[in-house]
């Protein structure tokens, strides 16, 4: 190793934050490191401060001006907040991605949704196959999570060994999927000089207890739908295909036919099933066979656990999906957590189905969830099993990562907080903070991704806080106003607090303003504008209580 060489981390996505998961490693001379990429995933946007967001992204503006430097993107699994922006993203990037198989499937398919080409997906299997990539060797090893084959990665480079964990729990019995091999890890641990650099899962950090095991859900489910009348309908995160298979054997158990509703639930399956990684789920039925289904003997596994608007779970609850309606006595589980920010929506279903009469059972006293990450416990056991030099904790908010940190140093572990953005040189026994990136964010809105900072959203928040006003106004050859200025008027209410037309009111005072203007003002078209939007907030304000945004059109007559 050269002494001019380093070696150096940086989050662009999931550190400070869960979700958007977007981690760059490099080595070499100092800004000539060659990369590799860790995950490109995707956060969701909320009406209160992304109105009207499709996805949310990292930006990877300092990624695609280095995007020459870039061997290799690799995904550790199949989530959202992991893959959901490849599709995206990778026309900047452009760089072979390496997958498991079931991930890859699932990548296939958004490299092939934005056109992009599908054999730069390259298929791994898991350790002992290694990938070459500049200067990296890497290979992928299983883990416990709620979805098939999620992965760790083990980065050896020649300043020693990464460990970057992706998304786990310590989980021996997973139902669908590897389970956590300790004696895997103590290889690992023990191969070489050991290990240099754990980045770790850092989501539940402050939840006190061991985590369970997926396989724990399977009695319980099965005594409560059993105990059930009336139609059962379920919901959970539609990746998590070993609780799909758990919650469709409890109901055929129970003498149930089931049925599959929702796009992205279906997507899962078949693509764990071509894949290889899920065999013998029970048999289920089409949607137009469960119509001709008695209640008491039909049971639903919809998506729509956080109360996405578009799903089956909410369409169920606004009336008829499919031809399939919830009615008095018929029961809904969600077999999930509720993600922080998904609240509001999650209970405006629940309201929803109880104006029905449903019954709604929750998770609220863990007897039908458990969480794809680990928990403290679990995380200080890795900590032991690998006995890094330095611990970067990452997939978590600015709470998290701290808190990780604490244990880490407790230990006798070297740790750093890096949050977005945040580059750190991890050559030397102690991680250093070497410069920070700028590492905002990208918007998919509509078709077309824009900047967090373009002004967009800004723009679209603020009309929809206070309204939007036309103003129109037009000149003659000789700079005066020809007609009167008209105003058009979105988001306000028509009449002020007097009960007077207010686009008459901010009428009339433009027009009396523009009756005795002098002609510099006239004559300038920056100072109509001004003008004109001072007027129009001024009597807004003082008859509504209102600033709206305000749009200025000034036509000028030119003489023949």
């Amino acid at each position: 190793m050269s002494s001019k060489d380093r070696l150096i981390y940086l989050p662009l996505g999931g550190a400070g934050e869960i979700g958007m998961n977007a981690y760059v490693y490099g080595y070499g001379p100092a800004d000539q490191e060659r990369l590799i990429v860790v995950d490109l995933g995707v956060t969701f946007p909320d009406m209160d401060t992304t109105p009207g967001v499709d996805l949310i992204m990292a930006d990877t503006a300092w990624l695609a001006e280095n995007a020459g430097r870039i061997d290799a993107i690799f995904i550790t699994h199949a989530h959202e907040d992991h893959v959901g922006a490849l599709g995206h993203l990778w026309p900047q990037l452009k760089a072979p991605v390496y997958a498991r198989a079931f991930t890859a499937a699932i990548a296939t398919l958004k490299m092939e949704e934005k056109g992009n080409p599908l054999d730069v997906i390259k298929v791994v299997k898991p350790r002992p196959e290694v990938v070459e990539a500049g200067p990296f060797r890497v290979q992928f090893v299983p883990l416990s999570h709620s979805i098939p084959e999620s992965s760790a990665l083990i980065i050896d480079s020649p300043a020693g060994r990464i460990v970057h964990t992706g998304d786990f729990k310590l989980d021996g019995t997973p139902i669908v999927g590897e389970p956590f091999n300790p004696n895997e890890w103590h290889d690992i641990a023990n191969e070489g000089e050991g290990v240099k650099v754990l980045t770790c899962d850092s989501t539940n950090v402050f939840a006190p207890l061991p985590g369970r095991s997926e396989a724990t859900l399977a009695e319980p489910l099965a005594e409560l739908i059993a105990g059930l009348d009336g139609m059962v309908v379920a919901t959970t995160f539609a990746s998590n295909v070993a609780r799909l298979k758990t919650l469709a054997a409890a109901g055929r158990a129970a003498g149930r036919s089931v049925c599959m509703l929702g796009r992205a639930m279906k997507k899962m399956i078949t693509a764990a099933v071509e894949t290889g990684v899920l065999t013998d789920f029970p048999p289920i039925i089409q949607p137009e066979e469960a119509v001709e289904v008695s209640r008491q003997n039909l049971m639903l596994i919809v998506t729509g656990s956080q109360g996405e608007r578009r799903a089956a779970s909410a369409q169920l609850a606004r009336g008829k999906y499919l031809g399939l309606e919830m009615k008095e006595g018929d029961t809904f589980l969600f077999s999930s957590k509720t993600i922080p920010g998904n609240e509001r929506g999650v209970i405006r279903v629940m309201n929803a189905f109880s104006e029905m009469g449903v019954d709604v059972v929750d998770d609220r006293g863990g007897l039908y969830h458990v969480s794809g990450h680990a928990n403290r416990p679990d995380l200080e056991a890795v900590h032991d099993l690998l006995r890094p030099k330095i611990l970067l904790p990452m997939h978590g908010e600015h709470r998290h990562l701290r808190e990780h940190c604490k244990i880490g140093i407790s230990k006798g572990i070297a740790a750093e907080l890096a949050t977005n953005g945040t580059m750190v040189d991890l050559t030397g026994d102690e991680p250093e903070i070497v410069e920070y990136i700028e590492a905002g964010r990208t918007y998919l809105d509509g078709a077309v991704l824009i900047g967090a900072m373009d002004g967009v959203v800004r723009d679209r928040i603020r009309m929809g806080l206070n309204g939007h006003v036309l103003a129109t106004l037009i000149l003659d050859e000789d700079d005066q106003p020809l007609g009167e200025v008209w105003v058009e008027t979105m988001g306000l209410p028509e009449l002020t607090k007097n009960n007077q037309p207010l686009v008459d009111l901010i009428e009339a005072d433009l027009n009396e303003y523009f009756d005795k203007a002098a002609d510099k003002v006239l004559r300038d078209d920056d100072k109509v504008e001004e003008a004109v939007k001072r007027i129009v907030r001024q009597v807004a304000m003082e008859e509504i209580g209102k600033k709206p945004e305000v749009t200025v059109v000034t036509s000028r007559l030119v003489a023949e």
